[in-house]
């Protein structure tokens, strides 16, 4: 199957869809915990985000996945075999943690023709994963003189280069510029279309609003949400119900005597939280309140990522 291209629809499903399943995994370093006890599943068809604040335990996880750290206990198996288990692993899983990590004097076609060779993959394939990142004509560019968004752009044409069923991306967009980061976005989503599972870190959570599917958030190690995207942001305290009406000061009086958390942002308008519209549209009507507007103001991921992890932060600033 040839490389996805991020314009059009994608181009078929998968025939293999394969998981990554984490089970009690455990990694100590001496007295620290860096990941404790995680057990989650991610799944093909979707992109998992993968959150958490520096420190967190995000790139261990990854690492003890890819079998580049041993967990203290537990296991990290995908589709059901550890990775060291994969004979011919670029053709399974392509992965992206360090997009630096290539021999300084080797030029980029060179350095994937070795990784193809040593995978048993087609050289064929070098220059489609060139053509796909955007990278053909700085082929002959030894790996040392590339920018950081290059250097992105090979480490990504790395990961695809055995056209494999799971990729696993760490900060894919470092380095991007927005036309690149766009790129990054379309393609992950072109790959989960086609059922492969793809699971991305990144601190950026404006760009994960619009490019993950399910999030897993960790702190201290320890997993705080794994659940849909779009059931994270409801979950925050900053989503509001908005409710505009001529009679918006006597309405605040009906919900707030239903117990309902009510304030006034504008003369004609109201900022209901931890209540339904059903609620508040019944209490309007029962009321005899004129209503000119409710809708649902959602909050960002990036409100609710900070509710969440608010007492995990281990590298902190001074407010």
């Amino acid at each position: 199957m040839p490389f996805v291209h991020c314009a059009g629809p994608p181009v078929s499903v998968r025939s293999i869809a394969m998981t990554i399943t984490l089970t009690g995994l455990t990694k100590r370093y001496g007295s620290t915990v860096a990941v404790h006890d995680i057990s989650l599943q991610i799944a093909p068809g979707k992109v998992t985000g993968f959150l958490g604040p520096n420190g967190s335990g995000k790139s261990t996880t990854m690492r003890m996945i890819l079998g580049l750290d041993h967990p203290t206990s537990g296991t990290a198996l995908i589709n059901g075999r550890r990775y060291a288990d994969i004979r011919h692993p670029l053709r399974t899983v392509g992965a992206l943690l360090d997009a630096k990590a290539v021999h300084p004097g080797r030029t980029a076609r060179n350095h994937l023709r070795a990784m193809a060779a040593s995978n048993g993959i087609p050289e064929r394939r070098v220059s489609e994963a060139l053509e796909t990142v955007g990278l053909t004509t700085a082929a002959g560019k030894r790996a040392g003189t590339l920018s950081l968004g290059m250097s992105q752009r090979l480490g990504i044409a790395e990961a695809l280069l055995g056209d494999p069923e799971v990729l696993i991306f760490d900060e894919p967009v470092n380095g991007l510029d927005p036309d690149g980061v766009r790129w990054v976005r379309q393609l992950m989503r072109s790959l989960a279309a086609e059922g492969r599972t793809v699971f991305v870190s990144s601190h950026l959570m404006s760009e994960m609003q619009l490019t993950a599917d399910h999030l897993v958030v960790i702190g201290k190690g320890r997993v705080i949400r794994d659940a849909p995207i779009q059931q994270v942001i409801a979950g925050s305290a900053a989503t509001e119900i908005r409710v505009r009406s001529p009679q918006a000061e006597a309405l605040r009086g009906h919900l707030a005597a239903a117990s309902i958390t009510v304030r006034q942002t504008a003369p004609d308008e109201l900022a209901v939280a931890g209540a339904r519209i059903e609620q508040i549209g019944d209490i309007a009507y029962a009321a005899g309140v004129r209503l000119h507007e409710l809708s649902r103001q959602d909050a960002s991921l990036e409100e609710a990522y900070l509710e969440l992890t608010a007492n995990d932060v281990e590298y902190g600033a001074v407010r």
